[in-house]
């Protein structure tokens, strides 16, 4: 059978494998040595094959190039194609000496090296900008003076990610951020010893991915990023966004990506291209000629677009009659997609992911990507980077508001309530003053009576018969509708996880029916991670509304269910 080789098949790349098997191809996996911490790379490279679920083969980069070369060789592979940006020099090497379908050799620096990019397109005449690679922070310095810069960005030269990228508003932020910088290693191990400063372009900023065929160009998908900036300077991703209709100054970005994969001398195969429109017009960041990245699984991108980017690229090398046919189709999009990704404020070690049950309510819910929990946690750093974010949830739907709305509620839960994002299972009241709960849950229960008739699921029975009780574990025996439910929690839910606190909240305010009011005190919700801003979380999640309260009723949340959601 003919083979096809996927250089460093992680992230979006995974897709090739299916791909290469449906065009009757057999997958070979070629996977790169790497100086990061082995124990960590052989996870993150589990984690990607885990989800393959099509069989492939493997073979192992080798010690020497020419060792690999002989690998790849035998193999006498059709194509070999890079799956990230890791692979995209192996893979650009390897079919060049293989006489393969490729770009052209001499193209590979503009390609790869932040700074090269740069360089080529003063070369054609196009906007670039300003920059200059430095092996020392004196050799800043001075460039930044000659250049009477005033606010910079500095990365490393080759890089992935938003690894080692600093925005830095002043001389001194320059400085300290590349002592910083020149003392990390890049995103894949190696120490830097080089890094790019460019002037700072202000402006908003895009992905397009367009994907090449006999030098011919057409756009696959149009993102727009959502980033912030942290206190040291660092640019971090909270979201992305496709675009579905152009807007003012967007068609013109993309005339001049086309500019840009013709002055790179892209041929065949993706860009996945990051630019910049402020009022001069666009202008490049980088590209990285490689599937674009966020582990965006192709079932995802199929329901966004009618096509995934993998399929696309195997299109422009095995098939470009078919390639040809959808440059002439117009840019039309099926759905809308976003991807959130989340952002750790500290460092934290999390046990648990409540996200992973509250995310499957939201009305654009595609996925979620989190990482397993062992049992004794998994360390988180502060996110700082596009690779320290704690994990993804892929949104897509036909209603733009829709998606927008589910946006903006996780961004909130996560400013209020990360807790529910990941939890480090902070250790709660076990020592529950039984007396207390009881007087403080008769006092609420006294408050609002007046609601009409009542239940209340509690771990702390009260003596009255005002008021229908129950505990939790006979909760499926209550068939009768109720003006008003009270939720009293404790004991039943200090000894368990937060994932599965969530799942026991959620269980519970699902049963509401509409019109109806549910009420949570706080004998309950200071065992809710995130606490009062917890359960509001949860309750949202769930499309009730969060009622004004009233005089009178204090230390709880009171909500109501007035649409079927």
């Amino acid at each position: 059978m003919r083979n096809i080789i996927v250089v460093d098949c992680i992230s979006t790349g995974i897709n090739f494998i299916g791909d290469i098997i449906n065009r009757g191809f057999n997958p070979i996996v070629l996977e790169l040595k790497s100086a990061a911490d082995p124990e960590l790379y052989q996870a993150m490279l589990k984690h990607n094959y885990d989800e393959i679920n099509e069989k492939f083969d493997m073979i192992y980069e080798k010690d020497t190039y020419e060792e690999t070369l002989e690998e790849v060789r035998k193999a006498d592979p059709v194509l070999v194609l890079p799956g990230n940006e890791h692979g995209v020099i192996l893979a650009s090497k390897l079919s060049n000496d293989l006489g393969l379908l490729c770009n052209p050799i001499e193209n590979l620096d503009a390609m790869t090296l932040k700074n090269e990019m740069h360089n080529r397109l003063a070369e054609k005449g196009l906007r670039y900008i300003r920059g200059k690679p430095v092996r020392s922070v004196d050799e800043a310095i001075k460039f930044y003076d000659d250049e009477s810069l005033s606010e910079v960005v500095i990365k490393p030269v080759y890089s992935a990610g938003s690894d080692g990228v600093r925005i830095c508003t002043n001389r001194q932020e320059m400085i300290d951020s590349l002592d910083d910088v020149f003392n990390r290693k890049n995103y894949y191990g190696d120490d830097i010893d080089e890094i790019l400063i460019q002037e700072r372009i202000k402006g908003e900023e895009y992905i397009v991915n367009t994907v090449s065929c006999q030098g011919f160009h057409r756009v696959t998908l149009i993102w727009k990023y959502h980033k912030v900036k942290t206190n040291e300077g660092a640019i971090i991703y909270d979201t992305v966004e496709t675009i579905n209709e152009l807007g003012i100054a967007e068609a013109e970005m993309v005339e001049y990506a086309y500019k840009v994969a013709d002055a790179l001398g892209i041929e065949y195969g993706p860009i996945h291209g990051e630019y910049m429109i402020d009022e001069e017009g666009p202008v490049l960041i980088e590209v990285n000629c490689r599937p674009c990245g966020g582990h965006m699984p192709a079932k995802f991108l199929d329901r966004i677009s009618g096509q995934h980017e993998t399929d696309s690229i195997l299109d422009s090398y095995l098939k470009p009659v078919r390639f040809f046919e959808k440059v002439k189709q117009r840019y039309r999009l099926q759905a809308h997609g976003a991807l959130k990704m989340f952002i750790v404020p500290e460092d934290i070690i999390a046990k648990s992911a409540p996200m992973v049950s509250i995310s499957p309510n939201l009305k654009s819910f595609f996925k979620a990507d989190f990482a397993e929990m062992a049992k004794e946690g998994i360390f988180y750093v502060k996110t700082e980077d596009l690779d320290s974010n704690c994990g993804i949830i892929y949104l897509v739907n036909e209603d733009k508001s829709l998606l927008k709305d589910d946006i903006s509620f996780l961004r909130s839960l996560e400013k209020y309530a990360f807790a529910l994002v990941l939890s480090p299972e902070l250790e709660k009241i076990k020592d529950l003053d039984e007396d207390k709960l009881k007087n403080d849950l008769k006092n609420v229960a006294d408050s609002i009576e007046d609601y009409g008739t009542g239940l209340l699921i509690t771990d702390q029975f009260l003596d009255t018969d005002s008021i229908h009780q129950v505990a939790i574990e006979d909760l499926a025996n209550v068939n009768d509708e109720f003006d008003y439910v009270i939720v009293n929690l404790n004991k039943s839910i200090v000894e368990k996880r937060d994932d599965l606190t969530v799942e026991v909240l959620l269980g519970i305010l699902k049963r509401i029916k509409v019109g109806g009011i549910v009420f949570v005190p706080e004998t309950t919700y200071e065992y809710v991670p995130g606490q009062r801003k917890g359960i509001e979380a949860l309750m949202l999640d769930l499309d009730l509304r969060i009622e004004v309260p009233p005089y009178g009723i204090d230390a709880g949340v009171i909500a109501s269910k007035n649409v079927i959601s």
